[in-house]
């Protein structure tokens, strides 16, 4: 006899533990179990601690496809960020897999025009999705932060206020030049041209050129915070500097925001905050096994750093 297989223990455990497995352990019933994995408040305190040190010892994770089958929820979130086709064929695949609900990254009017096509039933919520109303939408106040951004260019002293803009297709780019125009026109400004960039420091820096070489550009509202980076490159390369020659506001507050040269004026989107407010919408449809159109705005915020100040003498 093989001395090695003859000393095997003959109890050792070959499979993971299962529902049965603690329920046995801890002496209560395999419901008493269930109760106390969903937090349920109808558990004696005693059997509570007693069901929880038995998941302990024997290392049981739930058996996800189990619940799902019996709750008819599977417990897990879908998240879509494509084009048009891409987003309607990528819904369809996640609520094939058994999402309970879908985030719909949305920012391209591409993808905004498509969620008109999705299904209508089944919990799903739309990011940046612009103005549109046929499913419920958690976006950032693009609108109001370039207001924001624009008015605090025009309250330090400058005449005008330039813009380099994002992609015509994105809705946050559409809506900040929105806000531009509007913040120069209710003082009776006549905006200047626009530049339209891809979101990219290379943008930034190329779109850049001319407003670093002309002297009577004194204030920069840059789409985002990238673009704001490349065109502080070209401004240095020019022999010019921020804020002492043109002041430059950002957006986005990207964590690199506050080390550019100088730290960067620029507007803070809270995605943070974004991404509970998407939680907190799918959880309410979950619950009310219903999904109505409906928006949520998140608060854009300026946050005034040393790449803005008033414009210098000419």
């Amino acid at each position: 006899m093989n001395e090695r297989s003859s000393t095997r223990p003959a109890n050792r455990r070959t499979r993971p533990a299962v529902l049965a497995d603690v329920a046995r352990l801890a002496g209560v019933s395999y419901q008493t179990v269930w109760r106390v994995q969903h937090e349920s408040p109808n558990v004696h305190a005693e059997t509570r601690r007693r069901v929880q040190a038995a998941i302990r010892k024997l290392g049981y994770r739930p058996n996800t496809l189990a619940q799902a089958l019996a709750t008819g929820r599977s417990r897990t979130l879908g998240v879509v960020s494509f084009d048009r086709a891409t987003v309607l064929d990528a819904v369809q695949r996640l609520r094939d897999q058994g999402a309970d609900g879908i985030v719909v990254i949305a920012p391209q009017k591409s993808a905004t025009d498509a969620l008109r096509h999705l299904p209508t039933d089944g919990p799903l919520v739309a990011v940046e999705a612009g103005p549109d109303d046929s499913v419920p939408v958690v976006a950032v106040d693009q609108y109001a932060g370039a207001v924001a951004a624009t008015r605090h260019l025009l309250d330090l002293g400058h005449r005008t206020v330039w813009h380099v803009a994002g992609p015509a297709d994105w809705p946050e780019a559409i809506e900040r030049v929105r806000g531009w125009r509007a913040t120069l026109a209710a003082v009776g400004i006549r905006p200047p041209p626009l530049l339209r960039g891809d979101w990219s420091a290379r943008a930034g820096y190329e779109l850049g050129r001319k407003l670093a070489e002309d002297s009577k550009v004194t204030a920069v509202f840059v789409g985002n915070d990238q673009m704001a980076l490349g065109f502080l490159r070209r401004l240095h390369e020019a022999g010019r500097s921020a804020p002492r020659d043109i002041s430059v506001v950002g957006f986005d507050d990207i964590p690199e925001a506050a080390y550019f040269t100088p730290p960067l004026t620029t507007v803070r989107q809270d995605f943070a905050e974004v991404g509970r407010r998407c939680l907190h919408m799918l959880l309410g449809q979950l619950e009310r096994a219903a999904r109505s159109p409906s928006r949520v705005v998140v608060p854009a915020a300026l946050v005034v750093r040393e790449s803005t100040a008033a414009p210098g003498p000419r």
